[in-house]
């Protein structure tokens, strides 16, 4: 485990939270559990999720997830972003706007192609401006749409 590990609080929906998460994202795994009696619910794991460690705890009704923090998918093209979108869809999340939707357990999550993050770094503001403004109209991104607003700046 790293230094700084993300530790996230659910209510009591750890276990089935790792489960999607793990069957959702390559370079995820399960490291341990701990286990209300032998057959109890899980109460706390360790886990990865695309390469990245969490801790987790069913803490209760007490705290809640909120936008203030958000996992950020970073996709190598349409194609990728789709494919988590859609995963994320089925399972029952929310999506909101910008690239960004809540998972089924209140969990936020950016899913962002690389091309946004190249087109947003461009020199010329008046070509991020357009991808930004672009950007701020979408639900999903579009790279498409995205490069659309930078040609056209």
């Amino acid at each position: 485990m790293s230094k700084v590990t993300p530790f996230l609080m659910f209510n009591d929906q750890l276990e089935a939270a790792i489960a999607f998460y793990t069957a959702t994202f390559p370079d995820s795994q399960v490291r341990n559990v701990a286990r209300t009696g032998t057959d109890g619910p899980i109460t706390s794991a360790e886990f990865v999720v695309g390469g990245q460690a969490f801790m987790g705890y069913n803490g209760g009704p007490y705290f809640a997830f909120s936008e203030g923090v958000s996992l950020y998918v970073d996709c190598e093209d349409q194609a990728e972003v789709d494919e988590y979108w859609d995963k994320l869809v089925k399972a029952g999340a929310t999506p909101t706007q910008c690239g960004w939707i809540k998972d089924p357990f209140g969990l936020s999550w950016q899913i962002v192609p690389k091309r946004f993050m190249q087109l947003i770094g461009d020199p010329d503001p008046r070509k991020v401006q357009a991808v930004m403004e672009a950007m701020m109209t979408m639900v999903k991104l579009d790279v498409v749409a995205l490069e659309k607003a930078y040609q056209e700046a």
